[in-house]
């Protein structure tokens, strides 16, 4: 990113969490937030949030599915004020349960409705996409996988790796359900297991193994490979976005919720913030996702988040449906 347009960013950001204090309360400056997003990915993020808003935040990091089933269990009285997940899945299920506030209007509006709750109890802050990651030495161009539905033949046998506890991958289980229905996803898993299909424990441990030619391809999230890049320049994988509409092509959301039980002005300039360029531009260039406010570009070479043949799904609903979706992938021998 060059000078100017940072310069720009960072003036604009500043403006708008100057703005958002003269709405805070000025009691409270402390800030609770419990994150689904590791903090090698959105500490510097938050640290230039407590610089420019004078808050501290307080963040407690750990996997989104487990931090929403501890809001579950702390219920109200929950001391987390901000729940910041990797996955509508995640955020779904403590809107569910009735532990969301009712995000306003004017906050939600700069986000497309499909990357946000339908009733506007949380709000998409960065896209990622679901990709074929593959090994250019190993596989050819014309050889690709129009969708995950190929991947059971026998071509693909033992070269397509997994991670079955990783949450965006039950989350695209989840929504295959929706979208086949649960006797098709559980016999795509039961083929995946069948046909030897090697298990990962994330995406970005999948990733380093194609390029190191472990494995010759794997089921991930865009900005792994992005990250690896950045980190180590020339690579052998290559992304590959798949043509079909199905669930191996969902483009999911990063968001946030402001917890019933915490403090409303504080939580909503931090939402605010995540919303501003300055934070847009962030999940764009440092982590390479795509961010979801109009008028901040992707990264570089990365295809437009509309031209991405994504489902159409109502990402709130996954949630109704990730129990099950955990119940399948256990049955199916992949836990």
């Amino acid at each position: 990113m060059d000078n100017v347009r940072r310069t720009i960013i960072v003036v604009a950001g500043a403006l708008l969490v100057a703005v958002s204090l003269t709405a805070c309360s000025g009691s409270d400056n402390t800030l609770t937030v419990y994150s689904g997003r590791s903090e090698e990915l959105v500490a510097p993020l938050i640290e230039q949030f407590e610089a420019e808003s004078g808050l501290d935040v307080e963040v407690r990091y750990g996997e989104s599915a487990s931090l929403a089933a501890t809001i579950l269990e702390e219920g109200e009285d929950s001391p987390a004020d901000v729940f910041f997940a990797q996955d509508p899945g995640s955020l779904g299920t403590v809107a569910g349960a009735g532990l969301f506030r009712e995000l306003p209007v004017d906050v939600v509006a700069p986000v497309p409705p499909r990357f946000r709750d339908r009733d506007n109890r949380w709000i998409g802050v960065s896209g990622r996409s679901r990709v074929f990651v593959y090994d250019e030495t190993r596989i050819d161009a014309d050889q690709l996988p129009a969708s995950e539905d190929e991947l059971t033949s026998d071509e693909w046998a033992g070269r397509v790796a997994l991670a079955p506890t990783n949450g965006s991958f039950l989350s695209f289980v989840a929504a295959k359900i929706i979208l086949d229905g649960e006797e098709a996803t559980l016999a795509w898993l039961e083929a995946m297991e069948a046909n030897g299909s090697p298990t990962y424990e994330g995406n970005l441990p999948i990733v380093a193994a194609v390029d190191a030619g472990e494995v010759d391809a794997g089921l991930v999230n865009h900005y792994y490979l992005l990250r690896l890049i950045d980190e180590g320049g020339d690579v052998n994988a290559v992304n590959h976005f798949m043509d079909g509409t199905t669930a191996g092509s969902l483009v999911m959301p990063a968001g946030a919720g402001i917890l019933v039980g915490g403090g409303e002005d504080a939580s909503t300039q931090f939402i605010e913030f995540l919303l501003s360029e300055e934070a847009q531009a962030f999940f764009a260039d440092e982590t390479f996702e795509y961010p979801l406010v109009e008028g901040v570009e992707p990264y570089p070479g990365l295809p437009p988040i509309d031209s991405i043949a994504t489902p159409d799904i109502d990402l709130s609903s996954l949630a109704d449906v990730l129990d099950r979706a955990t119940d399948l992938v256990a049955q199916a021998g992949l836990l």
